[in-house]
């Protein structure tokens, strides 16, 4: 029998479930590129392979999605810069330093945005979560510590480890990383979520 509380045109489940397996493939597929062809041929074939797989991953996200997300199309591009110093030069250290810059960047920005008084997660995320102003002050302020965080941890392991255990680092650990962070800021939205009948992203 039909569920006669459904919105006639209204998304269903199955459709919300192929956008995240999309938007994994395109953040997780050339990770796993790079992985293998870096352990197989060396780390300027994985490099190659790397920016290769991510320029059409970043095409089959605008195709399928309509749109391709600010972090990865930021990610990306520095990608194929500091990928194509790394072949250009001869000098693995280029794609090394890269996530350090990209998550030193976002932190950047996160912070100058604090300052300024601008807050560009609400910003990107304002329509799909709901939050006060203080909420998304401390949202901003987590995510900005964590990048650094992160630029922090990368500078450790491709300076102390082998260029296969960064890589493997690079490609299982920092999402990982990541997903236990983001559930971590579970108990902070729901304590800043306005109350019902507020309006969207209520101060």
């Amino acid at each position: 029998m039909p569920d006669q509380n459904k919105v006639p045109g209204a998304s269903e489940e199955p459709q919300f479930d192929r956008k995240q397996l999309i938007k994994l493939v395109v953040e997780l597929g050339p990770l796993i590129v790079f992985f293998i062809v870096n352990s197989r041929f060396g780390i300027f074939a994985g490099t190659g392979a790397f920016m290769v797989a991510t320029v059409i991953a970043l095409g089959a996200s605008r195709a399928l999605l309509g749109r391709i997300a600010t972090m990865p199309l930021v990610t990306g591009v520095f990608v194929l810069v500091f990928g194509g110093l790394t072949l250009w030069l001869q000098d693995d250290h280029f794609i090394k330093i890269k996530p350090t810059i990209v998550n030193g960047l976002f932190a950047a920005i996160l912070i100058a945005g604090l300052i300024s008084g601008r807050l560009f997660l609400k910003i990107v995320f304002g329509d799909v979560m709901r939050l006060s102003e203080e909420g998304w002050r401390i949202l901003t302020l987590r995510w900005a510590l964590f990048f650094v965080f992160l630029a922090i941890l990368n500078e450790v392991i491709w300076r102390f480890f082998s260029t296969d255990t960064w890589v493997a680092f690079k490609v299982f650990g920092i999402m990982p990383i990541t997903f236990v962070f983001a559930l971590a800021q579970i108990g902070l939205l729901k304590k800043y979520e306005p109350a019902a009948g507020d309006g969207p992203n209520a101060s």
